[in-house]
Order: C-alpha cells, then structure tokens, then sequence
C-alpha cells in the first residue's frame, strides 16, 4: 500500500535517486560504524546506509512506517518523538567505547522534518560528545544560517549556537523536485562534526545572552546586551558600539564565560 505523507510530520520523501547517491557518497558510510537515521521514512536513505554498514538504528514517528520498517532484519526500529530520544544513553547502547575514558561515538543521519529542524539541533546539542559526526538534509535557508560569517544577513543565533559545537559545511543542494510531494523550498545537506574542544561555557547563559544580543539585530548591542549585562551585574567590559551580527562566535563564548564563569572542575566536564 502507498504511504501517503503526513502533513503533520512534515513528510517530504527523497525520491531522487542521484541526489541519494550523492547524499550517501557524502556520508560515506562503512561497515560495522554505529549509525543513527533520524526519520527514515520510506528508506530512499536508510537501504544504500544499510547496506554499507551492515545495520543501522532509525528513529521513526510514524507508526505506520515504523511498522514497515520493523520488517526489515538489518534494522533497530525506535518508535519515537526524536526529541525525546537520550542520544547518549543510545550510543552507550550500540556503540561500545574504545576505552573506559573515551565515550562511544555514532554516527547521525537524516532527513529532518522541516517544521522542527531547529528544536532537533538544539536537542542534539547536549549529546556532542558521543557524536561523531552529523549529516542532515534541512531546509536551505537554515543551513544557511547554520553555516553563516559574522557580517552578514544570515549570521544569527543558530549559527553562534551551532558554530560554538560544531565545524559545519554545506554539502550539496537540492531542489524541490527531487522530493514526494516536492516542499514549496529549496534544500541543502550540512556536515556537522563536533569540536574536540568545545569552549566551556555554560549553554544557559550563552543561549539567554546570545538569545539577547539578536533580539533588536539593528539595534546596536548597548540597547539590548548592555541592558542584560547590567542585570547579570557584570563588571567586565565589552564593546556594546556594535550590532549583534558584528560579533563573531569566539567573543559571546568569551563573554559568556566572563559572565558566569565555571569552576575548575566543570571546564574538565563534558560541555552539555
């Protein structure tokens, strides 16, 4: 029986099989590697994955595509809201650490529901450290974001966020055309791979600061930032003569550790 996309799920299925080559290539997948897919739907992604590893773990929302794919016998099926998924509690669970001091590391695929690609990257986050690395197909203008230099238009609070964790590369586009339905926008797949040494910083007050510095982004940043700084009764300086976009990501991780600095303890701690 056809399946018929969910509009609720934000289900747009890959159907081009040169653009899933290219996809795969990209990834470039090898046997016995510990694989998360995130959203696998109708397998375009998941079968050429599969066969290159040898088995693979999909996280699915769908119950009737996680029912399809359950019968597959080189497939782990997690029936679940992908945000509600413990990415590191999943890794300990299918890949085994190398030693009692190096995490286990897996692998993130995916073609992510366009409607909450944000709230996915965010969650995502906090499991940096048991990632290898991610390969997601998003909505372009995100992955634009995502990607973007201090200085321009589309550098903003994700890409601050997302840079802080992450070197990050656009990998390849891909047009309306080559889903079922089509999306009424233009696509990209991103590499993200984790910073071996993230900044230690606490994400709470990097994301309220960094949440700030781009609530007014015409404004300059001592309408907005210098007020907040002031709240958090920071003695510090900081150039406030400038708009948000004009700061790049190493200055509100500095100023972010200024602002709530961590004890020695926590900047040995994986960053969370």
């Amino acid at each position: 029986m056809r399946h018929v996309a969910r509009k609720r799920f934000g289900q747009h299925f890959l159907s081009d099989t040169g653009i899933i080559d290219a996809i795969v290539r990209g990834i470039d997948p090898r046997a016995g590697q510990s694989m998360v897919e995130i959203g696998p739907g109708l397998a375009a992604l998941t079968q050429p994955l599969v066969e290159r590893l040898g088995h693979l773990t999909v996280v699915e929302l769908d119950r009737d595509l996680a029912a399809r794919l359950r019968g597959h016998a080189h497939l782990t099926v997690i029936e679940s809201d992908v945000l509600r998924v413990d990415f590191t509690e999943l890794a300990a669970r299918i890949s085994p650490s190398l030693t009692a001091t190096v995490p286990p590391r897996i692998r993130i695929v995916g073609n992510l529901p366009y409607n909450i690609s944000t709230p996915i990257l965010f969650h995502l986050l906090g499991h940096g450290q048991v990632v290898q690395d991610q390969h997601f197909m998003l909505q372009k203008e995100v992955v634009d974001r995502m990607v973007a230099q201090p200085a321009t238009a589309d550098y903003g609070r994700l890409s601050v966020m997302l840079q802080w964790r992450y070197a990050m590369e656009n990998l390849l586009s891909v047009p309306p055309e080559s889903f079922d339905p089509p999306p009424r926008v233009d696509s990209a797949v991103v590499r993200m791979v984790p910073h071996a040494r993230p900044e230690a910083v606490d994400r709470t007050t990097l994301e309220a600061l960094v949440q700030v510095a781009f609530s007014q982004r015409r404004k300059l940043l001592r309408h907005t930032l210098g007020r907040w700084l002031q709240e958090q009764h920071f003695a510090g300086t900081f150039d406030l003569q400038r708009r948000a976009e004009e700061v790049p990501v190493s200055e509100y991780l500095a100023l972010a550790g200024r602002v709530a600095p961590l004890s020695p303890a926590a900047t040995k701690k994986p960053v969370t």
